[in-house]
């Protein structure tokens, strides 16, 4: 199997049973080695009090695309930290996507920037994770 299909049966095994993911109605767009593009529309139960996507459902939408980027290699990986700057506000109806690219990957770790933006092209949030694997473990048993 290539580095591309493995990515891809990552994809489907984790989504299978990513309650989380498949609650908030995100779509896995894309899946390479290292990277993941993850959408979301902001509904109104993700709203806030001031009618703006709740901080830490952009954060989820960032950490769902962390996730399918980091362990796309059939690796199991998980994340040791993040840490994400809201930069605008995301409203109801908004296309979210984020974008994650792997930056660094040594050893057992890995760092990951992940881009959030609406559907005209704005940045809404920029977000880093680490991540750590788990070993010798896999996802999937090829």
């Amino acid at each position: 199997m290539d580095a591309q299909a493995v990515a891809e049966k990552v994809r489907e095994v984790m989504l299978a049973d990513d309650a989380a993911t498949k609650m908030l109605g995100m779509q896995i767009a894309e899946v390479a080695p290292g990277r993941a593009v993850v959408t979301m529309t902001v509904r109104a139960d993700m709203l806030n009090g001031f009618a703006i996507c709740h901080g830490g459902l952009i954060a989820t939408l960032a950490d769902s695309a962390f996730a399918f980027a980091c362990n796309a290699r059939n690796a199991l990986t998980v994340a040791s930290g993040f840490g994400i700057d809201i930069l605008k506000s995301a409203k109801l109806d908004d296309q979210l996507t984020a974008t994650a690219q792997e930056i660094s990957l040594a050893g057992r770790t890995g760092l990951y920037d992940v881009a959030v933006r609406n559907q005209s092209g704005d940045l809404i949030a920029m977000f880093r994770g680490r991540s750590y694997r788990l070993g010798e473990r896999k996802v999937f048993e090829a």
